[in-house]
């Protein structure tokens, strides 16, 4: 008889075990879940910057969180301007709104002619100079 309750025994502790993986696996699938919920809604609102460099303008569409603005081939915007320092302003999403700061640039940035010292809230049609290039920032 002994022999009956080990084997009851086991086969419990088999099902505990299985069913405490399938509980571990499930709130594994359910917090993937959450994440990629939460990632969807941190989807930045679209910017548009425009530049008008010597007779060509450029103007590009981001929905990325960050768009980094500067003269280096490693910058999201590239502004080829001696003006313009290699890392020269960050643009970022965060708390339902865009923020620009500088990183620390040689000639400035200027937001409305307001030297950026600190992230400030960009809002529609703002313009923001890097340096001596103008541009126009377009919330859509």
């Amino acid at each position: 008889m002994s022999g009956v309750v080990l084997l009851v025994l086991r086969v419990l502790l088999a099902l505990l075990l299985y069913a405490f993986l399938g509980w571990a696996l499930y709130t594994l699938w359910r917090d993937l879940q959450r994440q990629a919920e939460l990632r969807a809604a941190r989807q930045a609102r679209p910017l548009k910057l425009v530049f008008e460099e010597f007779q060509d303008t450029q103007e590009r569409s981001y929905t990325q969180l960050e768009v980094i603005i500067g003269r280096s081939s490693t910058c999201d915007v590239v502004l080829d301007d001696k003006t313009v320092s290699a890392r020269h302003a960050r643009l970022a999403y965060h708390h339902g709104q865009w923020w620009v700061e500088d990183l620390g640039s040689t000639n400035g940035t200027f937001l409305n002619e307001e030297p950026v010292s600190t992230a400030v809230v960009l809002a529609r049609d703002d313009q923001l100079r890097c340096g001596q290039l103008t541009g126009r920032v377009v919330l859509e």
